[in-house]
């Protein structure tokens, strides 16, 4: 069985003192927890103090970032380069997330040459992938979902499944409140597994990690980290909450014991 993940992007929320408090807060929920792998990705202006506060409560939690350029310094008012992430203890980084697609207008292209990077200086990409709601209604999912992934995956070799997770992230059930139904998200995982097969190799596909992201709360989360194919979830709004993120932590624990 597939070790379970669940990551929490904060997006654009929590200055340094919420952000001290939710590691300390989670580090008394969780410590117990062996079998799910646990990440947070904090802003960039957090990254310092999370990764200290992580290593000084001694909590399995890796830190993850929301965001990176792919080149390694220069001229690039405002943006972050994968060393400068190293740097701060960062394991892991989000790539491609809709928000940066359909607000920054980052392309399939631009997404590729951060997942390159972010491979090359050994940081494990989220690759992100999902369709709109017009997209779903007009039966095109599995055919963006391809044009996503063999394109933000192009002239990239994988020879260990954990060099790189995958999140589908249905557009439509982002910050919505509506999210992809059990069976919804079933058939997207597996659908994208297959494509990792014909990607790569069917071995990789069947370790690879594929998340759901998508309004994942502990109301819906039994139901979704049930799925076959379903490896985990990348959480928005319920991972800003200690109380609630644990809660999706424990709902994952027992469902792989």
């Amino acid at each position: 069985m597939r070790k379970k993940l669940i990551a929490g992007n904060w997006k654009m929320h929590k200055e340094l003192n919420e952000a001290y408090n939710f590691i300390k807060s989670l580090s008394k929920e969780i410590n117990e927890i062996k079998n799910v792998d646990v990440a947070v990705f904090p802003p960039f202006i957090d990254l310092q103090i999370v990764h200290d506060t992580i290593l000084e409560n001694k909590i399995a939690i890796s830190l993850g970032a929301q965001n990176m350029y792919y080149e390694l310094k220069g001229a690039f008012t405002g943006e972050i380069s994968p060393k400068m992430l190293k740097s701060v203890g960062v394991e892991m980084v989000i790539i491609g997330h809709s928000e940066r697609r359909n607000i920054f207008n980052e392309t399939n292209d631009f997404i590729n040459k951060k997942v390159k990077s972010a491979l090359e200086n050994e940081i494990v990409p989220v690759l992100c992938i999902g369709e709109k709601l017009e997209q779903r209604e007009n039966e095109e999912t599995e055919s963006i979902l391809a044009e996503q992934l063999t394109n933000c995956l192009q002239d990239i070799s994988c020879s260990n499944p954990n060099q790189i997770f995958i999140a589908y992230e249905p557009v439509w059930a982002i910050g919505t409140g509506v999210n992809a139904t059990p069976q919804q998200a079933q058939d997207a995982h597996l659908f994208i597994r297959k494509l990792i097969s014909d990607i790569w190799n069917h071995d990789i596909a069947k370790e690879i990690r594929i998340l759901y992201g998508g309004s994942v709360k502990p109301s819906n989360a039994k139901e979704l980290l049930s799925q076959l194919d379903v490896d985990g979830a990348l959480i928005g709004g319920a991972s800003l909450d200690a109380k609630s993120f644990s809660e999706i932590i424990n709902i994952a624990a027992n469902i792989t014991k």
